[in-house]
């Protein structure tokens, strides 16, 4: 397993609970910090590690967003076990998995969705498929996380390399999202980032727009991976705020 790259479990008082998922190709550290400041404010905080991540890219190559959603529900069923409502916070492939079982769930107070992708920024899409087709295995991840922070960026235990069959999911389950969003009845929280280089920022609008989304903020400063960039504290309060004044939502 890449070093720091376990999941997380911070017990709460059982008011509220928590599932925060990581991004695609990610570990549990992209969503470390996030859950701390929300375990502070007594939450109970799930941070599960998805399939295929925080082991080897060949592990990954092999897994299906079915896994990755059916890891999300088992995470929201255990948390419901101890907490009286569960909440669904997820930053890139998280914020579309969180999405994607708010459509089918109704018993989650609220969803945050931190920089999901319903499209890549770029040629990604167009180079994957090219790939796809002439059987290439993996991408190097160019550049390395899409993060300003320089600390973080080092830190970060994420995959130098993309499986492109497993990239072809990811590019399959933004298709579905997509089409489910007008389905979604919780309150929605969109963050996103101005200079996301992964997925564009127009995405947060159009989530926002198809989901009615309770709050937008778009951040100036930081890049893809919000939760743990420059501007990590003003993802947590917002978080923190929306997911404490959701507790009363579901009925």
């Amino acid at each position: 397993m890449l070093g720091d790259a376990n999941a997380f479990d911070f017990v709460g008082d059982g008011e509220i609970g928590v599932v925060a998922i990581h991004g695609f190709t990610g570990t549990p550290y992209e969503m470390r910090y996030l859950g701390e400041q929300l375990a502070r404010g007594g939450m109970s905080v799930c941070g599960l590690r998805l399939p295929g991540h925080g082991t080897t890219w060949e592990d990954l190559e092999t897994r299906t967003w079915r896994e990755w959603a059916a890891a999300v529900d088992a995470a929201v069923d255990q948390l419901a076990r101890s907490c009286h409502r569960v909440a669904l916070v997820g930053q890139s492939l998280g914020g579309l998995l969180a999405l994607h079982v708010a459509a089918h769930r109704r018993d989650l107070a609220c969803v945050a969705s931190l920089a999901a992708p319903l499209w890549l920024a770029g040629i990604a899409e167009r180079a994957a498929q090219w790939c796809l087709r002439l059987g290439i295995r993996t991408l190097p991840k160019v550049g390395g996380s899409d993060v300003r922070d320089r600390r973080i960026k080092h830190a970060n235990p994420a995959y130098p390399r993309v499986p492109v069959r497993a990239l072809g999911e990811l590019l399959d389950f933004m298709r579905v999202v997509d089409a489910e969003l007008p389905l979604i009845t919780q309150p929605v929280l969109v963050l996103h980032a101005a200079n996301d280089h992964t997925a564009p920022v127009a995405c947060a609008a159009r989530i926002a727009e198809q989901t009615r989304a309770a709050r937008v903020r778009i951040l100036p400063r930081s890049f893809h991976l919000i939760a743990t960039d420059v501007e990590r504290d003003i993802v947590a309060a917002e978080v923190t705020s929306f997911v404490r004044g959701a507790k009363s939502c579901v009925t």
